[in-house]
């Protein structure tokens, strides 16, 4: 099946820098923000809006990003079986009062974001959760919306987003679609 690259390196680059400028703009600076990744791509791409935040805001805070495991929050592992979860890891001070940015890489039905609502609930009360994702795809189960989107990419459920990262995948990075009507 052939796979058509909807994103490039230079594209990811381009969409991340944006929403690093956005989230900065929606705060008002990055002194109470706190960016959490969704394991495991979401992670990656946290730490790097973490890097560019701190390169445009210098009073920054140095330990900016962390990552959020929702394994055991979900509500479909009965019918996707196991995973192994990843450590929850924050960065100094916690969420309590602060804002939080979740970030993953494809928004699809909501189910891994309400994941992650559960698992915040579970470490502290922030003061207000942003979401920031690579891709937005569509087809939503649950009420959820994205508060930065690198990519409005409308598919049909039959097709799949591959989003591939150096620090992960190997490569260069990018991201494609693949399958559909045949």
């Amino acid at each position: 099946m052939m796979a058509r690259t909807v994103l490039n390196h230079a594209d990811i680059s381009r969409a991340l820098t944006r929403i690093a400028h956005e989230i900065l703009e929606s705060d008002r600076g990055a002194e109470h923000l706190v960016i959490l990744g969704i394991p495991t791509r979401g992670t990656v791409l946290a730490r790097r809006i973490a890097e560019l935040i701190q390169r445009i805001e210098p009073t920054a805070p140095v330990q900016l990003a962390g990552s959020l495991d929702v394994t055991m929050y979900r509500d479909d592992l009965s019918r996707s079986g196991m995973r192994m979860p990843s450590p929850t890891e924050l960065p100094p001070g916690g969420i309590d009062g602060r804002t939080v940015v979740l970030v993953d890489d494809v928004l699809y039905s909501g189910r891994t974001i309400r994941s992650a609502f559960d698992a915040l609930s579970d470490l502290g009360r922030p003061r207000a959760v942003r979401l920031a994702v690579l891709v937005d795809r569509g087809h939503r189960e649950f009420p959820i919306r994205a508060d930065f989107v690198g990519k409005n990419l409308p598919s049909a459920a039959s097709e799949r987003i591959n989003v591939r990262l150096a620090e992960v995948d190997g490569g260069d990075d990018h991201v494609t679609i693949e399958g559909g009507a045949e």
